[in-house]
């Protein structure tokens, strides 16, 4: 290691009860996305009285940008960690667990807050050896699009930066090692709302009516032909029928039917083409059953594309920290960090939070736990990755 990173380390190591402390405070107060007053405001906080540039209200919302300038000359990377929580009601029995009913901290977010807030922190301690500038992203609202990345950058949150970086947690992986994979990592992402209007009648008399449940109920069968027999099976997709609203009575033709549900691709152009033919199979079934529809097709997260060299460069860092790394393949998971790759090279990678020999519980689940060694090992590799780029920096 380096006499940067030493130092670096040495600083992480004695605060791992100080990140731990933030996390659960953030993880029983956890906030909405769009909502995140008081979490933004606890940031802000923070950071008062040191030596940095704070941004509060970025984009006209909860974002917050921290600049640490460097006392030597260099380029500018970003460092991103994601703030919001979820519509879901903890059932950890965590001595920590959520105080507002049927919000928690179910994906980690929490997580990325106190380990970077810590990391900050002490970077800022060493700024004066530091060559360039890391600009802290504390981003609201990723789990809800349009996502509070978006705002974000159009509030200039890139401007002038070189390279993002980004982490998660990942409660499916063990904890200890850090994982990869460059080119696409994660899915892009679409959202769609159809009501089927049909014509109402008795149960006795179908030939009067036009219903509406039948015709939902072929086109969610019909709609995973996409998948099926429309796309090349080298290529990945899923479309998901989240909600079938169609409750009536016994001896009632439904009328109207609203069906919800989302897309996945690993392509961009795969995107496409299921758009297409979701359209025509929607307009297929109605005209055949004699109905029409009202449709909300929303694409919205992009697919999130490591770049290769900053990767490389990410996979560098961490040996040289001795921290384990593997390559983990594509997540089908989506992410709006993929609207910061779109603008800048970056890289996005995780840190196993399973601890070997416990339950595993997936994220957005009720019991959602990591191992908050986790914290540790994430600002180690975020801050091995930052040291590393501006000592070496990486030409996309």
């Amino acid at each position: 290691m380096t006499t940067l990173q030493t130092k670096l380390f040495a600083g992480l190591e004695k605060r791992k009860a100080e990140m731990i402390a933030i996390r659960r405070y953030l993880h029983e107060n956890p906030e909405l996305s769009f909502h995140e007053t008081n979490t933004a405001q606890y940031i802000e906080n923070f950071y008062q009285g040191k030596n940095c540039k704070v941004t509060t209200h970025v984009g006209g919302g909860n974002g917050i940008i921290v600049d640490i300038k460097g006392g030597i000359a260099g380029p500018t990377i970003a460092i991103r960690a994601d703030f919001d929580a979820l519509p879901i009601q903890e059932n950890t029995g965590l001595s920590f667990a959520s105080k507002v009913p049927s919000v928690m901290h179910a994906c980690g977010h929490d997580g990325h807050t106190a380990y970077m807030m810590i990391l900050a922190d002490s970077l800022i301690e060493m700024k004066e050896e530091i060559a360039g500038t890391i600009r802290i992203l504390h981003q609201p609202a990723e789990e809800v699009p349009p996502g509070g990345a978006k705002g974000m950058i159009e509030a200039g949150c890139l401007e002038g930066v070189s390279a993002v970086l980004g982490i998660h947690v990942m409660s499916t992986e063990e904890v200890g090692c850090v994982y990869y994979h460059k080119g696409a990592i994660q899915t892009g992402r679409a959202t769609f709302n159809i009501s089927f209007l049909g014509k109402g009648g008795h149960g006795s008399m179908p030939q009067e009516a036009n219903d509406a449940i039948v015709a939902a109920s072929q086109f969610v069968t019909a709609v995973q032909t996409i998948v099926s027999r429309r796309l090349n099976p080298f290529d990945t997709a899923t479309v998901t029928i989240g909600s079938f609203d169609g409750k009536g009575s016994a001896n009632i033709i439904k009328e109207n039917v609203t069906l919800t549900g989302d897309v996945r691709v690993m392509k961009e152009e795969t995107r496409d083409l299921v758009e297409k033919e979701f359209h025509r199979i929607l307009d297929g079934i109605c005209k055949a059953f004699n109905i029409t529809y009202k449709l909300d097709y929303q694409n919205d997260y992009p697919v999130l594309i490591n770049d290769y060299k900053i990767t490389d460069m990410v996979i560098s860092a961490l040996a040289q920290a001795k921290i384990p790394v593997k390559d983990c393949g594509p997540q089908t998971p989506s992410e709006d960090f993929a609207y910061y790759a779109l603008k800048k090279p970056s890289c996005f990678f995780y840190v196993g939070a399973h601890k070997k020999g416990t339950p595993m519980y997936p994220h957005h689940n009720p019991k959602f736990y990591i191992d908050e060694s986790c914290l540790e090992i994430a600002a180690k590799a975020m801050g091995s990755a930052v040291l590393y780029y501006l000592s070496n920096e990486v030409k996309a």
